[in-house]
């Protein structure tokens, strides 16, 4: 198990407060499946629809005459719908958690500076599965990324080399390769709520022992907690591309986040990403070329095909019906 992720609350205890991703210049995540777009708000119905007049009814088919006299008017669902956003803002501003027990509203609250991010936390309904799934396992394999502790990934995946996953969307594909490679631990860094609860649904259905959600901002965790030459790998898989010039600084693949990141890769680790936007991927080819600690491992020096380890993704899949084209990019640390 995109975008994710990032602690562990105790060790795996369960969650803290805590908030979206990177501080550098925020990790991750976006797209679908590897990826998250801002899904559009819901209409409400407007009190003549509700009471059930129309401009087409008919004369005389008043809500007097239909519902009868004396007939309570329905209150307009906008107005419910009102009341729980406003809940819902009051709860984020108080810094309480969506599920108790489940992964923090804010992890790192204001321990850090504000930046600018690479990520927008969206604010998607969550099935009943998926809450299901974050009420019984987030305190098992669940992190809150808080910045106040370091981790210790050995002991958080019993000697398992670890992966670092920033963005993983609903965790499909992240399932996928962590059934694919039992070996190899994967620390999935998101801040998509149904993400994490679909992720952990999975894993428990497939009964993935070498996977762990963390919740927060990505760079917060590679920065603040954790340790010189932790990760065996890094996976960056369709991050947003923020595509308006103006939103370019936004972009997760920096000379900056490569500095941290190259702190936190053991010396061969390979730093691998994918996009389907052209001009970012043109972008990271540049800028991960230009790094003096990361060497492409690929002999023309330039894209490499998709490895038979990275599954294609439900997104992925989209884009290339509509004919993108997706470049891999995979680079040692030296």
């Amino acid at each position: 198990m995109s975008e994710s992720l990032n602690t562990t609350p105790e060790t795996v205890g369960g969650p803290a407060a805590r908030s979206p991703e990177h501080v550098p210049e925020q990790v991750a995540v976006r797209a679908p499946e590897h990826g998250h777009r801002a899904a559009p708000a819901t209409v409400g119905v407007s009190p003549e629809t509700t009471a059930g007049s129309s401009p087409e009814a008919p004369a005389g088919d008043s809500p007097e005459t239909t519902a009868g006299p004396g007939a309570a008017v329905p209150r307009p669902v906008a107005d419910d719908e009102s009341r729980a956003a406003a809940a819902e803002r009051q709860r984020r501003l108080r810094g309480e958690p969506r599920f108790p027990g489940g992964p923090a509203a804010d992890p790192a609250g204001s321990h850090y500076e504000r930046r600018i991010r690479s990520f927008q936390p969206r604010r998607s309904r969550v099935t009943t599965g998926q809450q299901d799934a974050l009420l019984r396992l987030w305190p098992q394999w669940g992190l809150d990324i808080d910045g106040q502790r370091v981790l210790d990934l050995r002991e958080l995946f019993d000697g398992l080399p670890v992966v670092m996953e920033i963005g993983f969307g609903m965790g499909e594909a992240t399932a996928r390769m962590a059934a694919a490679d039992p070996g190899t631990g994967i620390l999935a860094v998101d801040v998509h709520t149904p993400g994490q609860g679909n992720l952990l649904g999975l894993a428990d259905r497939s009964r993935l022992t070498n996977v762990r959600v963390a919740n927060g901002d990505a760079i917060i965790l590679l920065r603040e907690m954790l340790p010189p030459d932790a990760l065996d790998g890094l996976r960056v898989y369709f991050p947003d591309p923020w595509p308006k010039k103006r939103h370019h600084k936004r972009r997760l693949i920096q000379p900056e986040f490569l500095d941290l990141v190259a702190e936190r890769l053991k010396p061969g680790a390979v730093i691998h990403c994918a996009t389907d936007w052209e001009p970012y991927a043109e972008q990271m080819l540049e800028v991960l070329t230009a790094h003096p600690r990361f060497e492409n491992t690929s002999a023309d020096g330039g894209y490499a095909p998709r490895p038979a380890f990275r599954p294609l993704t439900r997104f992925e899949g989209q884009g290339l019906d509509k004919g993108h084209v997706v470049h891999d990019l995979l680079f040692a640390r030296v």
